[in-house]
């Protein structure tokens, strides 16, 4: 018995949790349709209609600026070297980094003790090989005169046989006598020979002479031009940088000793697209010398020179892209080589085309027009170039059209819109409408707005305006609709 009375207690329980339970969701069932039937008779449906920025579209004729980044350049930078090794004498006294120097000037000088032996030691040469050539050419001239007379004896010999020979035929000379002559016309003709041998020596002598001549003049120009390298000139006026050497100090052959820079002949180096590069050809795909502006922004301050576009590298280069552009700066006032600069290239002017806010423009090339009724509509606008935060578009599809100055979400096809134009006085808006309530009609309103769920603030301030004479008629339209009448 005690087990059937305990089930059935929690079944009467249960029976009372799931009455409870039910009761519960029917209050909040109806308090929900009610809250929903109030709100639905409380907002009535009006189309939302945005206010934009338009512009009004006029085709013309621009000139695009391409804009690009490069560096300045000199064209004259020079090396200067030291020919020679040895204790710098003199210096310039601009000698320094920043120093400015003419052209002709002399930068430094190393001592010259050395070299000037060595030009001694080469003079002195240069004298004793004249010596010898003088020499050779007297025993030249000496060795034809033997030679020539050595002939002429060995001719009387030849002739002394041939009557020896005569003389023998006729029967009144002797056998020995002709071997003696024989004999005497062999010994001119070894004299010849040895004397031919003596003049073969005589001119290789004047030959040898002649060629240290030669050498020893060629080193008398050495040891004059190693002198004159021992002074370092300017070829022209210019910068000096990188100065790594003093007076008294010691350098090394061919050691660096500052280098020169022209500030005044500078150039631009600049790099473009391929995209870029396409528009700066002629029809024959020669490279234009389109005019530029180059600018340093110096705090505020612009340096600006102008130039024009002179040559372009011969390869793209390892690792890059598009390619490098050189131009020649007039004027560069207040520039140096290597000031990073914004470069502006003008190029040929387009027609048909309009100027527009960068923001106006879709990622798809479109833009949104005022049409009827002051509802969007979307139209094709190509955009050709991009001028800072403005692009240039095609105007042929929007001449005449007013555009959207800012897309937003917002905005579509279709959208009613507000359209505020620039320069346009603004309209100030009408007064509201004001309406005269009879007390019973004010009562009945006061008494819905005291009961109503709506806000303490909104309740208060809307009470505030109710307690005039006058009521603005649009608060009382609103307030009757939610009364439902």
């Amino acid at each position: 018995m005690r087990f059937l009375g305990r089930s059935l207690l929690g079944i009467f329980l249960l029976s009372m949790t799931i009455a409870i339970l039910a009761v519960a969701v029917n209050t909040v069932r109806t308090a929900v349709e009610a809250r929903m039937a109030d709100d639905g008779r409380s907002f009535p449906r009006r189309e939302r209609v945005v206010a934009v920025n338009v512009i009004a579209v006029e085709p013309s004729v621009i000139t695009p600026q391409m804009q690009v980044f490069g560096t300045l350049r000199s064209e004259r930078v020079l090396d200067l070297r030291a020919a020679v090794g040895g204790t710098v004498a003199t210096a310039h006294p601009a000698l320094a980094d920043g120093g400015r120097v003419a052209g002709g000037d002399l930068i430094l000088s190393i001592d010259p003790t050395d070299a000037q032996a060595a030009l001694l030691r080469a003079q002195a040469d240069l004298a004793d090989a004249e010596a010898e050539l003088r020499d050779a050419d007297r025993a030249l001239a000496l060795g034809a005169d033997e030679l020539a007379a050595a002939e002429e004896q060995a001719e009387l010999r030849q002739q002394a046989l041939v009557r020896s020979r005569d003389l023998l035929d006729r029967g009144t000379g002797t056998a020995a006598a002709v071997e003696t002559a024989e004999l005497a016309v062999s010994s001119a003709n070894a004299a010849v020979l040895s004397r031919r041998q003596s003049l073969a020596q005589a001119e290789s002598r004047a030959d040898l002479a002649r060629t240290r001549l030669d050498r020893a003049r060629i080193a008398l120009d050495e040891a004059e031009r190693t002198l004159a390298e021992t002074e370092v000139f300017a070829p022209f006026s210019g910068t000096l940088s990188g100065v790594n050497v003093g007076l008294g100090g010691r350098l090394n052959a061919n050691e660096q000793i500052a280098q020169l820079v022209d500030p005044d002949a500078l150039e631009v180096a600049f790099r473009v697209s391929t995209r870029q590069y396409a528009r700066l050809i002629d029809e024959g795909g020669q490279l234009r010398n389109a005019a530029l502006t180059v600018t340093l922004d110096a705090d505020g301050v612009d340096l600006t020179a102008s130039g024009t576009i002179t040559r372009e590298s011969a390869e793209v280069g390892e690792g890059q892209t598009g390619r490098l552009l050189f131009a020649t700066l007039e004027t560069p006032r207040g520039f140096r080589p290597g000031d990073f600069v914004t470069v502006s290239v003008t190029e040929d002017p387009l027609s048909g085309v309009a100027l527009l806010p960068a923001t106006a423009v879709a990622a798809d090339g479109t833009v949104l027009v005022l049409g009827p009724e002051d509802r969007l509509e979307r139209r094709p606008a190509a955009v050709l170039r991009t001028q800072g935060d403005d692009v240039i578009v095609d105007a042929r599809a929007i001449a005449g059209r007013e555009v959207v100055a800012e897309l937003s979400p917002l905005l579509g096809e279709g959208i009613k819109v507000a359209p505020n134009r620039p320069g346009a006085a603004r309209e100030e808006p009408a007064p509201p409408q004001m309406i005269t309530l009879d007390p019973d009609r004010k009562a009945r309103i006061v008494a819905f707005v005291t009961d109503s769920r709506m806000p303490e603030d909104a309740k208060a301030r809307i009470l505030s305006q109710l307690e005039g004479d006058e009521v603005p008629a649009e608060v009382v339209a609103r307030i009757e609709s939610r009364m439902g009448g």
